[in-house]
């Protein structure tokens, strides 16, 4: 059965928190910063918050070992044009570090130029090597035909990730509820999804966990303000489906 299939049919505020990671992974963040995301994600039990490497382990220490809340942090970002043994040594470091999930930026530049074997065996190597820690790989729709975000979504699917994941956030917003669209028909429930960049709205959300998309990567202040909107709705849940 696919993603989409088995969407809810409605979701509560706690419900919509646990699809959200919420970050601070900007190079501009400051470890107070880092402080203020681990209480906002805690306080509001988003599923995941997720540093910048150097500052993982500071938010392993605000998050409480056994809470609902996942850390996370990423590899090769924001480019993805590190070396595989150098997404490898990140990867492992971070897991050591204390990280639950990591998203990993795929390299772009090989995929390209049509080089896939390459891409393929990054995404297996790093996969492999954190394993049973969860692996999302970042396929940066900004830079994406959309033959080539059919091509990036197949090779993440085949490959041992948990999610294809749609940008980092370091460039112009590309996510597009017909850009996800093109990933859901591609990976057709192989691997999970997870949509990240310029979601700004409840009706966005709805739509996008109508196609099987069930990480959502959003800025942290939209992120508190969407649960609370969705708490101010008649029952307080955002409808999903026709049925509910």
């Amino acid at each position: 059965m696919s993603a989409a299939a088995s969407a809810p049919e409605s979701m509560d505020a706690a419900g919509l928190a646990a699809l959200i990671d919420i970050s601070a992974v900007q190079a501009f963040h400051t470890e107070q910063d880092v402080r203020a995301l681990a209480g906002i994600a805690t306080e509001n039990r988003f599923i995941a918050a997720h540093a910048l490497p150097h500052f993982v382990p500071l938010l392993r220490s605000l998050i409480p070992a056994g809470s609902f809340t996942m850390v996370g942090g990423p590899v090769g970002f924001p480019s993805g044009g590190h070396a595989t043994r150098t997404k490898i040594a990140e990867a492992i470091t971070l897991v050591a570090d204390g990280a639950q999930e990591l998203d990993m930026m795929m390299n772009i530049g090989r995929l390209k130029s049509g080089d896939t074997d390459y891409v393929a065996e990054e995404i297996r190597a790093v996969a492999d090597a954190i394993a049973p820690v969860p692996l999302k790989v970042i396929i940066e729709l900004y830079h994406l035909s959309d033959d080539e975000i059919r091509r990036a979504s197949e090779i993440v699917a085949e490959n041992g990730a948990a999610f294809v994941k749609t940008g980092t956030g370091w460039t112009p917003s590309a996510t597009t509820v017909e850009k996800i669209r093109i990933i859901a028909e591609t990976v057709r429930g192989r691997v999970a999804i997870k949509a990240s960049g310029g979601i700004r709205s409840l009706e966005t959300i709805r739509e996008m966990v109508a196609l099987g998309v069930s990480r959502f990567g959003i800025n942290t202040k939209t992120a508190v303000d969407l649960v609370r909107e969705c708490a101010a709705l008649p029952g307080g849940r955002l409808i999903l489906s026709d049925a509910a």
